[in-house]
C-alpha cells in the first residue's frame, strides 16, 4: 500500500453549509427582536455585523452577501419600526453595516480565489508525485510489498525520499534513497535517480554496475552550468540498491551510505550491516575501489524492512529518537502491510504527528523460492 498525504476540497459540504446558515439567521432574528423590544436607550442593532462575519467563516461570498443584505434590511426595519430611521445617527449605523458587510464579502471572495489556486497547485503536485514516486506493486515475483511515504510538511506531496522496484527476467530490484537537502533541488535529484534506476534496472547488468550508473547519472549534473538554487551542485543521495533473485534465498545489497535494511525472521531481527559500505550516490568519484555488493540470507517467510533516516531520526517531545530496532521484535508474521501499518501508527504516536523530515517505509516478504 502506498499512502499519500491526501488533499480534499477545502469547501464544506453543501448540507453542512445549509445547517450552519441557520445560526446567522437566528442571530439576525434575535438581535432585531431584542432591539425592537428593548428601551430606546439600548442599541442592539450594531451587533448585526456578527451575522455576515460568521457566515464568511463557512460559506462563499454569495451567501455571505445575502446574509449581509438581510442584516442591513433587518436594521432598517428595526429603525423604521421605532420611528428613528431618519435620524442621522441611525442612517450612519445602516451605512456602516452595509460597508463593513461589503468588505467582509470582498475578503471572502479573495479567500475563495486563493483556495481555488491552492487546490490547483495541490492537484498538480499530486500528479507530479504519482509520476515521480509511483506506488510500488503489491506483488512482484515471489515478493509481497507494502510501503508508506510520510511527508514532514502538512499538505506536502513531493519530497526528497524515494523508492522504486523493477524486474528483470528472474530478479526483482529495488532502490530506497534519501536526497540531501530539501525543496526543488531535492525533488530534481530524486527524479534524476529514479529515472536512471528505471532506465537501467530492467537490464541484466550486475548490481554494482547499476549502482555505478546511478552515481554517474547524478554526478553528471555537476558538469552542467551551476544552478541558481541554494545547494545546487552539492547534492548527494544515500541509497540502498537491492537485488532479490527468484531462485535463490538471498538478497544482494549495495549500500551507498544509507541506513541498513533490517531482516525479520523467526530467529529474530538482524540489521544487514555491510562490510564495505559505499559513498552516497553523487560522491562515488571520490572512492578508489568503486561499488561492491554483499549477500545476505533471505528465505521464504522472511521480511525485509527498508527505510529512510526520517524514521530513525524522528524525535518525540523529549528529543528521543524513534527506537526502530527495539520496536520490531514480535511484529512480523502477519504480512508486510500489517507491519507497515503498525510502524506507521507507532511512528506517528512517537512524534505526536510532528515530523521534522520526510520518511519512507518499505517492507518485503518472500513467498516461495524456486530451487
Amino acid at each position: 500500500m502506498h499512502m499519500w498525504q491526501g488533499h480534499s476540497d477545502l469547501r464544506r459540504p453543501r448540507w453542512r453549509t445549509r445547517v450552519l446558515v441557520v445560526i446567522p439567521l437566528l442571530v439576525i432574528g434575535l438581535i432585531t427582536l431584542g432591539d425592537v423590544l428593548a428601551p430606546a436607550s439600548v442599541r442592539l442593532s450594531p451587533l448585526l455585523i456578527a451575522a455576515p462575519a460568521m457566515t464568511a467563516s463557512f460559506a462563499g461570498p454569495l451567501l455571505t452577501a445575502c446574509i449581509g443584505l438581510l442584516a442591513v434590511g433587518a436594521q432598517i426595519v428595526a429603525n423604521a419600526y421605532e420611528g428613528f430611521l431618519g435620524l442621522p445617527g441611525r442612517l450612519t449605523e445602516v451605512i456602516t453595516l452595509a460597508l463593513v458587510s461589503a468588505m467582509i464579502v470582498l475578503f471572502r471572495a479573495v479567500l475563495d480565489r486563493h483556495m481555488r489556486e491552492l487546490n490547483r497547485v495541490r492537484a498538480v503536485a499530486d500528479v507530479a508525485q504519482r509520476v515521480l514516486l509511483r506506488p510500488l506493486p503489491v506483488r512482484v515475483g515471489p515478493l509481497l510489498i507494502a510501503s508508506v511515504y510520510l511527508a514532514a510538511e502538512p499538505g506536502a506531496e513531493i519530497g526528497g525520499d524515494l523508492y522504486a522496484a523493477a524486474r528483470t527476467s528472474n530478479t526483482t530490484r529495488l532502490i530506497i534513497g534519501d536526497v540531501r537537502g530539501s525543496g526543488l533541488t531535492a525533488v530534481a535529484d530524486a527524479s534524476l535517480v529514479l529515472g536512471a534506476f528505471r532506465a537501467m534496472a530492467h537490464w541484466p547488468v550486475p548490481l554494482t554496475d547499476l549502482a555505478a550508473h546511478l552515481d554517474t547519472a547524478l554526478s553528471a549534473e555537476r558538469t552542467e552550468p551551476p544552478d541558481k538554487a541554494p545547494g545546487a551542485g552539492e547534492s548527494f543521495v544515500t541509497a540502498a540498491v537491492l537485488e532479490i533473485p527468484d531462485d535463490q534465498p538471498v538478497v544482494r545489497l549495495v549500500n551507498c551510505g544509507h541506513p541498513p535494511p533490517i531482516a525479520l525472521r523467526d530467529s529474530g531481527v538482524k540489521t544487514l550491516e555491510g562490510y564495505a559500505p559505499a559513498l552516497p550516490l553523487g560522491l562515488g568519484h571520490l572512492a578508489a575501489d568503486g561499488y561492491h555488493s554483499e549477500v545476505f540470507p533471505f528465505d521464504e517467510g522472511d521480511q525485509l524492512l527498508l527505510y529512510t533516516d526520517g524514521v530513525i531520526e524522528a524525535r518525540n517531545s523529549e528529543g528521543t529518537f524513534y527506537p526502530l530496532v527495539e520496536r520490531l521484535p514480535g511484529w512480523n508474521g502477519d504480512g508486510p502491510q500489517h507491519l507497515v501499518d503498525r510502524l506507521h501508527r507507532d511512528l506517528v504516536s512517537h512524534t505526536g504527528g510532528h515530523q521534522s523530515d520526510d520518511a519512507a517505509l518499505v517492507v518485503l516478504e518472500r513467498h516461495g523460492v524456486d530451487r
